[in-house]
């Protein structure tokens, strides 16, 4: 624990850091707004998802995430509108991202093909009263709260049908840097790419398998998913994330159209020793939006 804590310190604590990957979410599967702005409408209703991870439990300092993303298809503007607001703790250090998306959503074949865009901001903040340094004198060690921010764009393409999706994105497409206090923080680009299907097995149960790959130079981690839906009323499933864990999730309906879902990671890296897992809450809601059909006009010749 000693060894990691102060590996973090360290990377915090840099003149000039890198920045820490994108937060993961086992519910990557329902979570494709946040890093592909094309998603934006796709599921042709009002949208929203909560989700809530806090991961290697008993680690102190360990990272804690929220994400909320709403979206909805426009008619007017031929696709749709999505927002995220995100939050991440680690340790001392505190990120917010907040992005609109608009993607523009065309008809190809029995499907539609998306391309996105999304702009927001992120800010980063540290809380140097949470230290406790060793050297009373360090300059680079705040004596308060600093914070600082910087624009941030992201870009997606996305295909998807009643079955099938596939899309690719890249967030922090400026590859911007944050100043706070005496430290700069610079943004690195990730990169993104998801595809899933449902298949139907029976009437009442489908099996839903995916992938969602995520790169940020020179590392890449795949999570490859595969869900079984009973009902469209519970799921349950598994997840391994290459290098890092296995996932177990399962959730369920309740009232109409909320969705409840809960995962549990068991640590295979190095951390595992130290780590009691992670766990992950997840809400969605969706509204489907009826189209208005054109008023019947009654000719009294038709009767």
């Amino acid at each position: 624990m000693r060894k990691f804590f102060i590996g973090v310190l360290c990377c915090a604590f840099s003149a000039t850091a890198f920045g820490q990957q994108d937060p993961q979410f086992s519910h990557n599967m329902f979570n494709r707004l946040q890093p592909n702005p094309a998603t934006a409408g796709s599921n042709d209703a009002i949208c929203g998802s909560l989700l809530y991870r806090s991961q290697w439990v008993s680690f102190e300092g360990a990272p804690k995430t929220g994400l909320l993303s709403v979206d909805m298809p426009v008619e007017f503007l031929h696709g749709g509108l999505g927002l995220t607001l995100m939050t991440d703790e680690l340790g001392a250090e505190s990120t917010f991202n907040a992005k609109l998306a608009y993607a523009l959503r065309l008809d190809v074949g029995n499907g539609k093909i998306a391309l996105g865009a999304d702009v927001g901001i992120m800010q980063r903040s540290l809380d140097g009263t949470k230290f406790n340094p060793l050297d009373l004198n360090d300059q680079l060690i705040p004596s308060g709260n600093v914070s600082g921010s910087a624009i941030d764009l992201g870009a997606g393409v996305y295909y998807n049908n009643e079955h099938f999706y596939i899309g690719g994105s890249a967030t922090h497409l400026l590859e911007g840097e944050i100043d706070y206090g005496d430290l700069t923080t610079e943004i690195k680009r990730h990169f993104y790419g998801m595809a899933g299907v449902s298949l139907d097995l029976t009437p009442t149960v489908a099996l839903k398998p995916s992938v969602f790959v995520k790169n940020v130079s020179p590392k890449t981690i795949t999570d490859i998913n595969i869900n079984a839906h009973f009902n469209d009323r519970f799921y349950i499933g598994a997840s391994y994330r290459t290098e890092d864990a296995i996932v177990a999730m399962l959730g369920f309906t309740v009232l109409q159209n909320l969705r409840i879902g809960y995962s549990y990671d068991i640590t295979t890296s190095k951390i595992k020793d130290f780590s009691d897992g992670t766990h992950e809450i997840s809400l969605g809601y969706c509204h489907k939006i009826r189209k208005k059909e054109p008023p019947l006009i009654k000719n009294v010749r038709f009767l």
